[in-house]
């Protein structure tokens, strides 16, 4: 999946593989169709940009998996020898381009099948971020408020639940952030603080977050604490054993997940 333009497109290579190796890829092909044209191993491959050696190799391993070899060498002779197809090397480049062809077909039915396929990609895109923070939330910026060195930025759950950030006027203009843009908010579990019944205390914490605790991991010194919020969504916090003691928390407890404002890192695609 790939983006042309503003167009999403659905892509994809195909492999065939024998006695679990790989057998036939596009790379392949295409160095048979060169040696079908260039009647020369050592022009074959420095036309598809891989060494002598190597395209030996991969020879050596088709004409090994296969039925009956795909190429053949011809050693002196009236035409001076050379490298070329047999009929069933010739025979295994048409049979790859109907299946190439058909698997065309497959994507492009595919993409149609899919009604929203730019959100489809968003979403495998969210999917494929690499942090190091357990908690990444996505959500709609409701209002940016801009203070002469940082902004407040609120942003939207899908649940209805809302996290509050405090970043530099610099990051939001870098970030092209404005009302309704979808951003992701991203929490180290290390900034989480739990607590018990906070809904009416009087915090300088920005965000508190409630549910219930869905998994407890003890370790040599800290533990880890799952919570189950609005919507389905999770939000991880590990805590120091001590406080886990002193809290005392089953799963199924009740629980407030905490953190600061400065605390929460905010992205876009």
């Amino acid at each position: 999946m790939k983006e042309d333009g503003s167009k999403v497109q659905v892509t994809g290579t195909v492999w065939l593989d024998k006695a679990e190796k790989v057998f036939l890829g596009g790379d392949r092909i295409e160095l048979l169709v060169k040696i079908q044209a260039l009647g020369s191993i050592t022009r074959a491959a420095k036309a598809v940009g891989i060494s002598y050696k190597t395209a030996w190799e991969i020879v050596d391993a088709m004409n090994n998996l296969a039925d009956m070899p795909l190429v053949v060498r011809v050693t002196g002779g009236k035409g001076g020898g050379g490298t070329h197809l047999t009929p069933e090397g010739q025979k295994v480049i048409s049979s790859f381009k109907i299946v190439q062809e058909e698997h065309k077909i497959f994507l492009n039915n595919i993409a149609h099948k899919i009604d929203d396929m730019e959100g489809f990609y968003k979403f495998v895109r969210r999917m494929s971020l690499k942090v190091s923070a357990r908690n990444i939330f996505k959500g709609t910026i409701r209002c940016i408020k801009k203070g002469a060195v940082n902004s407040e930025v609120e942003l939207v759950l899908s649940s209805g639940d809302m996290i509050i950030s405090v970043i530099t006027n610099e990051s939001v203009e870098n970030l092209s952030l404005s009302k309704d843009t979808d951003t992701y908010a991203i929490i180290k579990s290390s900034s989480v603080i739990l607590g018990r019944d906070l809904h009416n205390t009087r915090l300088s914490a920005s965000n508190i977050l409630c549910g219930n605790i869905v998994k407890i991991v003890p370790g040599a010194v800290n533990t880890e604490v799952t919570v189950r919020l609005s919507g389905e969504n999770t939000i991880c916090a590990v805590i120091t054993n001590e406080s886990a003691n002193f809290l005392a928390f089953t799963e199924g407890d009740h629980a407030c997940a905490l953190f600061q404002a400065s605390n929460v890192i905010l992205g876009v695609d």
